[in-house]
């Protein structure tokens, strides 16, 4: 199936446009997970896989997908790296969607590479294998066409979707992607028009391409704007929550039948626990499952 419709699917399936971000830093785990294992790279490891299987579990029937960061998974080295490994074969198993978090951008040699890495398979001797295998990966487009092609042709190849970086949603976002260029169309409005071309050959069943774009919540003019000048690209919508978008304006980048975006909570999923004193830090995966319920609620009462 193609990538997108299997991801819309699995959001009405749910009734939930949720996306789980998993970024665990061993310093905002629960001690009641950090506690049985040694304070090493392979006790966080070993930490890290216990936490976001929890996660994972508490929360795979009511949201869709889950989003891990890598750089929270990298910084560990290679046994954190296993875990990022685990993580997702874990969600796939458990009927989630996966988008890796990764944000790769390189010449189209290195950016074949990476997308051999995530989306299709490598090649040893005359064998091909799977790596990450996951479905979809965050692309940084600043080097243009040939940095974005080889993920495309993967898509292509093996069913799978990338999500190009468009309008983020960090303070600084608007230094470079704010700017006017010579045609008068700042820099975001550019890359979504380029990303609604480069993804003409890939839309599904209900009109969305397997390449899309990421779209920050907290800039809500911005993202009714993209909305209008892509309206078959997809959205992945980070910022909700921690970093200050509400669910109000994120509704700007939905069409009329409640679809068009996928939005991300981390921190505050992650963190649930810590949220409220009616929860014990051994509650912390009952805590996920309330706030991701809230959310959804929040969420749909603002789309439709």
């Amino acid at each position: 199936m193609n990538a997108i419709d299997n991801l819309i699917e699995k959001i009405k399936k749910t009734n939930n446009p949720t996306v789980m971000g998993l970024d665990p830093r061993y310093e905002m785990l629960p001690k009641c997970v950090t506690n049985k294992y040694p304070q090493n790279l392979e006790g966080v490891s070993k930490a890290i896989i216990e936490f976001n299987k929890a996660l994972i579990d508490a929360t795979y029937d009511i949201i869709p997908a889950i989003k891990p960061q890598i750089a929270f998974y990298e910084m560990y080295g290679i046994p954190g790296m296993e875990s990022f490994k685990e993580t997702c074969r874990y969600a796939k198993e458990k009927g989630m969607i996966v988008i890796a978090d990764i944000k790769r951008g390189d010449i189209g040699s290195t950016a074949t590479g990476y997308s051999n890495a995530f989306l299709g398979k490598t090649k040893i001797g005359e064998e091909e294998q799977s790596i990450y295998d996951v479905d979809f990966v965050t692309v940084n487009p600043y080097m243009g066409t040939d940095c974005v092609k080889p993920f495309i042709e993967d898509c292509k190849k093996y069913d799978k979707g990338i999500f190009i970086l468009a309008k983020t949603s960090n303070p600084s976002s608007g230094e470079l992607q704010d700017l006017k260029l010579e045609n008068q169309k700042e820099v975001y409005i550019q890359i979504a028009e380029l990303v609604e071309k480069w993804g003409e050959e890939l839309r599904g069943k209900y009109q969305y391409s397997s390449v899309a774009a990421v779209v920050g919540a907290t800039y809500p003019e911005q993202l009714k704007q993209i909305r209008k000048v892509a309206p078959h690209t997809y959205f992945l919508i980070p910022g909700y929550g921690a970093q200050g978008g509400k669910a109000n304006d994120i509704a700007l980048g939905f069409d009329s039948n409640g679809l068009g975006g996928i939005v991300n909570a981390s921190r505050s999923l992650m963190c649930a626990y810590k949220s409220s004193e009616e929860y014990k830090e051994e509650d912390y995966a009952k805590a996920t499952r309330q706030e991701a319920i809230r959310m959804r609620d929040e969420l749909n009462k603002a789309i439709k």
